[in-house]
């Protein structure tokens, strides 16, 4: 079952590149917006700012979605719109909020504003040890499952708002809470095809806690990391090959070579074995192919769930004719977990790409990263 999860977790994450959400027809009669926030490289979302309120449109709520989701953010009643066909109007500064996903957390914790959560579904996923500790203190309420809340709880802690991470609109739990005036807010950052598309979600939080200046500077510096790091890598004449993913039930599951995560590859300045193969999901290949393509690749990264040679050997006899398992070059993110057992890879990484572009040249060209240690990655056990 653990191995299952593991794939389902990763066929979604490696998901990348969902349909372009239909523009919405909502129409809102407000006066011309003083300026929009600046967007690089995310295409789920764009906030205009008004005076006195802010109207942050969701365009790639979920896959496959049929409309925008447009949120009146209202700083001052004073000022709110007399006619509007928002989503949802949500008073801010946000005070009580329910995030619905490890990856909402890090932004949250980034702006400083943990104490706002007041609950969780799934507590044990989450890894980030400030928010464990208001965990322990009771300060953060278990509401179920993600999907499906407990609504009892959920109304009983009145948030200001429920920070949804969903496949659809079909959540039931969520209508039940819309119905009760808790507005529901669709994040689509793991939607997003880039690293950076991704960790620019950060300003939806910026808006929703009025520190918008805060999470631009936050961007603007995970942004320089990442570009400096991306540099740094194509200084290193040596271009290794990499292979990535691994069995499930006889099929070998990676990503794409359209992915966010085989861009990382190439700004790591590797040389990703499929990334002339392109899909919207993660590739399915036979270990036929693997054999056949990768057998030969330097390295091996996300080999699954394992953390030592040994348990590879115990789970396939193939993995053995792999050369990266031959010379001890696999890495995982299953030695690097929470207290509880949530991977940090999958709740940090879409939050801060340059630690995670370091950790890929680390593995990649050590001799450009001698003395930093890894965030997310780690050699298997041998």
């Amino acid at each position: 079952m653990k191995q299952f999860v593991f794939f389902i977790f990763l066929l979604l994450s490696l998901s990348c590149k969902q349909e372009s959400a239909q523009k919405s027809n909502v129409t809102t009669h407000v006066s011309s917006p003083e300026k929009k926030t600046l967007i690089k490289y995310a295409d789920g979302f764009q906030i205009e700012n008004h005076d006195g309120y802010k109207l942050l449109s969701i365009t790639k709520p979920y896959p496959k979605a049929q409309k925008t989701y447009t949120y009146l953010l209202v700083s001052d009643k004073t000022k709110l719109p007399k006619k509007h066909a928002a989503a949802a109007v949500i008073e801010i500064p946000i005070q009580k909020a329910i995030p619905t996903s490890t990856t909402h957390i890090p932004a949250i914790e980034l702006l400083n504003e943990l104490e706002s959560i007041i609950g969780f579904p799934h507590l044990d996923y989450i890894s980030s040890e400030k928010t464990r500790a208001l965990i322990k203190k009771g300060n953060i309420k278990e509401i179920g499952h993600n999907d499906q809340l407990n609504t009892e709880i959920t109304l009983a802690l009145q948030p200001d708002v429920i920070i949804a991470s969903a496949m659809n609109a079909g959540n039931k739990s969520y209508n039940t809470l819309q119905k009760n005036n808790i507005p529901i807010l669709y994040n689509g950052e793991w939607l997003e095809t880039t690293p950076l598309g991704k960790a620019e979600w950060i300003k939806v939080f910026g808006a929703l806690y009025q520190k918008d200046s805060l999470a631009q500077t936050i961007f603007n510096t995970i942004e320089k990391n990442y570009q400096d790091a991306k540099q740094l890598a194509t200084t290193s004449k040596n271009k290794p090959s990499v292979l990535s993913g691994n069995l499930y039930k006889d099929v070998w599951y990676c990503p794409a070579g359209n992915s966010w995560q085989a861009l990382f590859f190439k700004d790591a300045n590797a040389n990703y074995i499929y990334a002339d193969k392109i899909s919207e999901a993660s590739l399915a290949l036979s270990i036929e192919e693997i054999l056949a393509s990768g057998k030969n690749a330097d390295f091996w990264v996300l080999p699954g769930d394992f953390s030592s040679y040994s348990q590879l050997s115990d789970a396939s006899k193939h993995y053995k004719q792999l050369k990266a398992f031959t010379n001890k070059n696999v890495f995982s993110i299953s030695l690097t977990k929470g207290e509880t057992g949530g991977f940090l890879y999958y709740e940090l990484g879409p939050s801060r790409p340059d630690l995670v572009l370091k950790d890929f040249i680390k593995i990649f060209h050590p001799e450009l990263f001698p003395n930093t240690p890894f965030s997310f990655f780690q050699p298997l056990k041998k």
